[in-house]
Order: C-alpha cells, then sequence, then structure tokens
C-alpha cells in the first residue's frame, strides 16, 4: 500500500521571521551613534517601538501610540 500524503485542508503558510541587524536601530555619525527607531518612554532607552502600518507598540510593556489619521 502506498502512505498517504497528508491533507494541510485550512492550514496557512507560516511567516518568514525577518531578523533586524543592529545596524537598523543605529546610525553613526561624527563620534557618536543616532538612534533611528523612537525609544518606549515607559521601559526607557535601549527598548525601541515597533512600527506598524497604523501605530507604533512596545513589545515588553505593551504601550500604543496610534499615528495620526490622514484627512480625506
Amino acid at each position: 500500500m502506498a502512505k498517504k500524503e497528508k491533507e494541510r485542508k485550512g492550514k496557512k503558510p507560516h511567516r518568514k521571521t525577518v531578523n533586524k541587524k543592529k545596524s537598523d536601530y543605529y546610525k553613526v555619525e561624527g563620534d557618536g551613534l543616532v538612534r533611528n527607531k523612537k525609544n518606549c518612554p515607559k521601559c526607557g532607552r535601549g527598548v525601541f517601538l515597533a512600527e506598524h502600518k497604523d501605530r507604533l507598540t512596545c513589545g515588553e510593556c505593551h504601550y500604543t501610540e496610534w499615528k495620526d489619521k490622514k484627512p480625506f
């Protein structure tokens, strides 16, 4: 008998995880570093806010800042 292949009904393929490099968060200007992303006001320095389409969120404390909606 032949082996039956498992059918994947209703399952979506997994998303690829995107690994960010530290060079995406900082930029070297002159003798110092400049942060490219905004820091979380609750967690402090070193915790960056994730950029979504309509908001900025913190992964640790779940602080959320909504981006302004554009008028029609």
